[in-house]
């Protein structure tokens, strides 16, 4: 932003990070959580969808009498709900009465209500005593009395179930006849069913486990919130409880080995002393065993074919048999079964599990290493074996560093660590590399495994926004000790490349070329067989097939193509073959994300969605390729330009939980300034101040330019859609300097078109001009059709040099434009737009209506409203619209099932069900039903077979 551009009284009063932006510009402030604007309370992490549930039942104003019941395992959070309920009632001015069960004793007839009613009977003028014996049709006339002109009440009962049940009897009949008062009744319970003498028609609000982007964010809410390995081991044993996630990450604190979990066995403590001993003593095996290990195998190690010995543990409610396999009912339940016996006798049952008959090799590893107490090379193989042969990375990666652990001598331990950190990396968790790293370069003496390393450290240190230092990372390692094979070299230089093109620094960009020569020169080298078979050991192997080494120097040469400081004509634009076969392991892999990169930097937008999404379907595949979170934001980003939309929601909301698990905040960010464009580019509502998550202010923006680039053409589309043209063209200004260099040399050029529409509703023709100028300069003589198009488009609207409708037409002209409709769309609207002012009212229809037509088909309710405004100007009353019936004949009688099935809220998977088709066949109907009905969502597909 430059001086003329700020606002009156302007202050930065926020950077991010060190010689970073001012947020101020995105409207960015800080938040200290997800807070209630009517109430004021904070919602619990997690529970928005059942907050809001509560919400609608406390607003007994406008209403008749509500109840609800709270139901859900131990530890799901219905206590915390109901506080939140008690306070927000409070904020609401509703009276709140509250009480709770009596745990283990036993509560005499009617004490819950007594204790209920206790502040009202304390106030009130003599009422008689409900205490006593009572009949509960004189306590439903009792309770009434007692209530009115308090105005409105909040009951709220805890742990119903262990309330009275004369009680419980009393207020559940409550309920109809408090129909007429502003009364919300409360209830939560604990289990699988309501408590005995529930109404059946008192609604029931289920608590099942939190999502897992919501048990990360409630873990990392935690002062002591773990990082790493641990942190994900949290994730997965509390399996969404949040109790459980609490007291594990609790008990990961150091205050010594005796005390880490003495809180979690004194929860269970109870229940576990009550057993027989024999079953406690099978209660150890079974949470010493895997999550997924058989029960025969558990079984085989106990020595005993006695199911019986489950038994007392069944009924107390600890464990359950069911699928051939054993399992607790509570995540912490098995923590505290397994920290309750000794050191020797855990031991014990690992290697008991290990020698069972019928154990997995993998499996038997795990226990063995579980057992092991110092350094041993035959377990370490096993182990390193296991990790080969699972799909789970986190198991691979767990595996790994326990095998290096295990290992006899440094250099194994080292070879095992690098394997660690690229399976660590692939799984997309950096705290757990850095880890690994600081470990590795303690015994590592391998200058090409250190190269491996760098390469993973520095895919982690990219993920957390460190862009500087993770190129320097690599830097330092080249020019140190340089890679001596052409796998590796290339290895490191892809990403540098991948990381100058995110930080957008001119520094990095510069250093690119060297890189690329030294990986060409080892290349060279290797084809002429002078490399050293016992000096030059490859860490990369995989990589080493010529197509995959050439797919590589494609997306490198295509990158610096297109990069300002390199020449256009000084390197080839190619892009990387189509790879369409089988992608089964790593050189695969390399090569298809290699070639989606290249074609997204040449606007081959189809076949990089492709690419990118047949590179998202293998399982197991670890390597030098990274987390697959790093491809989601140009995946995103060529769904949206081919306005894919759905498709693009999907992916944001996936890689959003992956961001939060794996705390990835740069690409959090990444993908929040995506979903803000979608939601911009839709019509959808965008909030004023749209990013306010805690990473805004903690990420460096000055280091990282395709972050900052597309969160400001997330605010200037936003703008846009609002009407606020100065604020939109501030906004998208700002994705070039004051010479037009573009802050990311591929995103910043594609929105020229968008900067141009801003700068001439703004009227700011002439400096948007400038900047048209210098991009034009900058693509060269050969521009790919995309920004050949952008740049007509812009020109029609801000070059007033050259005749407009000349550029408009050529902004039209090509048929490869089809593939992104939405900039086709808006191509044809603005051109309209200048039709109609020279009163040519006839070919502005015209346009106009193929604009409708695409708004339609795509989704696009802002650029439709634009699109029909403009319509009306010209002369037509109404937009013209095929009635839903009509759209619907288009369609074939599976076809018309399917959608029916769909518009009333049944998923794929139950369409299948019903159909006996596959959940990928429904999708692929729908995906084609969509484009006949002229809509792009469920939500549309509802309004329209309603409509008909």
């Amino acid at each position: 932003m430059t001086e003329a551009e700020r606002p009156p009284g302007w202050q930065p009063s926020g950077r991010g990070g060190k010689d970073g932006p001012p947020y101020e510009e995105f409207g960015v402030v800080p938040v200290a959580g997800v807070r209630d604007a009517q109430v004021g309370t904070a919602m619990p992490v997690g529970r928005e969808a059942e907050a809001e549930r509560i919400l609608a039942a406390l607003d007994v104003r406008t209403g008749p009498s509500r109840s609800l019941l709270l139901l859900g395992a131990p530890g799901t959070g219905k206590t915390r709900l109901l506080r939140f309920a008690e306070e927000s009632a409070a904020a609401l001015g509703l009276r709140v009465l509250s009480v709770r069960g009596w745990g283990t004793q036993e509560p005499r007839p009617y004490a819950s209500l007594h204790r209920l009613l206790g502040p009202v009977l304390d106030g009130a003028d003599g009422p008689p005593a409900v205490s006593g014996p009572q009949e509960p049709p004189a306590l439903c006339a009792l309770v009434p009395a007692l209530l009115s002109g308090m105005g409105p009440v909040l009951l709220a009962v805890d742990d119903a179930e262990e309330c009275d049940p004369d009680s419980l009897d009393v207020l559940f009949r409550l309920r109809r006849r408090l129909m007429d008062r502003a009364v919300t009744l409360l209830f939560t319970a604990t289990g699988e069913v309501p408590p005995a003498g529930t109404p059946v028609d008192l609604p029931v609000l289920p608590l099942g486990p939190l999502s897992p982007r919501a048990a990360a964010e409630l873990l990392e809410a935690r002062p002591d919130a773990p990082v790493g390995r641990p942190r994900l081991e949290v994730l997965r044993q509390a399996e969404g409880n949040p109790l459980a996630l609490v007291e594990l990450s609790r008990a990961l604190r150091p205050t010594g080995t005796a005390g880490r979990t003495a809180r979690i066995q004194q929860l269970f403590a109870a229940r576990l002393d009550a057993l027989p001993r024999r079953t406690r003593h099978a209660l150890l095996y079974a949470a010493t065993a895997l999550p997924q290990e058989e029960l025969p195998v558990v079984m085989a190690a106990l020595g005993s074919e006695d199911l019986g010995l489950w038994t007392p543990a069944e009924e107390a409610g600890l464990i359950a048999v069911a699928g051939g396999r054993l399992v607790f009912g509570d995540p912490l339940a098995r923590t505290a079964a397994y920290h309750r016996h000794s050191a020797r006798a855990r031991q014990d049952a690992h290697r008991d599990l290990a020698a069972a008959p019928g154990q997995l090799p993998a499996r038997r590893a795990r226990h063995l290493a579980a057992a092991a107490i110092g350094p041993d090379e035959t377990v370490a193989a096993a182990l390193e074996d296991a990790a080969g042969q699972t799909a789970d990375r986190f198991e691979a990666a767990t595996a790994l560093e326990q095998a290096a652990l295990l290992s006899a001598t440094d250099e194994d331990r080292a070879r095992r660590l690098a394997a660690a950190m690229a399976t660590a990396g692939d799984l997309g968790d950096p705290e757990w590399v850095r880890e690994l790293y600081a470990e590795f370069t303690r015994v590592n003496r391998d200058p090409e495994l250190r190269c491996a390393a760098a390469c993973s450290m520095a895919g982690a240190l990219t993920l957390l926004s460190f862009q500087r230092e993770a190129f320097g990372l690599l830097l330092d390692v080249w020019r140190g000790s340089p890679p001596r094979t052409a796998t590796t070299a290339f290895a490191l230089t892809a990403l540098a490349a991948a990381i100058a093109h995110q930080s957008g620094l001119p520094e990095h960009r510069r250093e690119l070329p060297h890189l690329l020569d030294h990986a060409r020169r080892v290349a060279s080298r290797d084809e002429r067989g002078e490399r050293s078979a016992t000096a030059d050991r490859d860490v990369f192997p995989e990589l080493a097939a010529p197509e995959i080494l050439t797919a590589l120097e494609t997306y490198l040469t295509v990158g610096l193509a297109l990069d300002p400081e390199v020449p256009a004509d000084a390197v080839a634009r190619r892009t990387a073959d189509p790879f369409t076969g089988p992608v089964d392991g790593v050189g695969p892999l390399a090569r298809l994300l290699a070639g989606a990169a290249a074609a997204y930097y040449t606007d081959d937008s189809e076949l990089c969605a492709e690419m990118y999404r047949r590179a998202s379907t293998p399982h197991g595949v670890r390597g030098p390729c990274g987390s697959p979170v790093w491809t989601l934001p140009a995946q995103v980003d060529a769904l949206i330009s081919m306005a894919r939309w759905d498709e693009a929601a999907a992916l944001i909301a996936q890689g959003r939980t992956e961001a939060a698990v794996h705390r990835l905040p740069r690409i959090d960010m990444d993908l929040e300034a995506l979903d803000v464009t979608l939601r911009a580019l839709r019509g959808d509502s965008v909030p004023e101040l749209p990013f306010t998550g805690p990473h805004w202010r903690s990420v460096n923006l000055g280091e990282n330019g395709a972050t900052r680039a597309r969160m400001l053409r997330a605010c200037g589309l936003a703008a846009l859609a609002s009407g606020d043209a100065d604020r939109a063209y501030r906004h998208l200004r700002a994705l070039f300097a004051e010479d037009g260099s573009p802050l990311a040399p591929f995103l910043s050029p594609r929105s020229i078109s968008e900067l141009a529409a801003a700068a001439q509703r703004a009227d700011r023709k002439e400096e948007a001009a400038r900047v048209l100028a210098a991009v034009r300069a900058r693509q060269g003589e050969r521009p790919t059709t995309r920004m050949t198009l952008l740049m007509h488009h812009a020109a029609a609207l801000v070059d007033e040099t050259s005749d407009p409708e000349d550029h408009f037409r050529l902004a039209l002209v090509n048929p490869e434009g089809d593939t992104w409709p939405l900039e086709r769309a808006r191509a044809r609207l603005h051109y309209a737009i200048w039709l109609r002012r020279r009163r040519r009212p006839r070919e502005a229809r015209a346009q106009l209506t193929a604009v409708l037509e695409i708004a339609a088909r795509i989704g696009a309710r802002g650029l439709a409203d634009s699109a029909r405004g403009e319509l009306r100007a010209t002369g037509v009353a109404e937009a013209p619209a095929a009635a839903a019936s009509d759209r619907l004949g288009e369609l074939t009688a599976q076809q018309r099932q399917i959608a029916r099935l769909a518009a009333y809220g049944l998923s794929n998977r139950e369409i299948g069900d019903r159909l006996f088709l596959s959940p990928r066949t429904v999708g692929s109907h729908l995906y084609n039903v969509y484009p006949k009905l002229g809509i792009s969502s469920r939500h549309q597909l509802r309004d329209l077979l309603h409509d008909s």
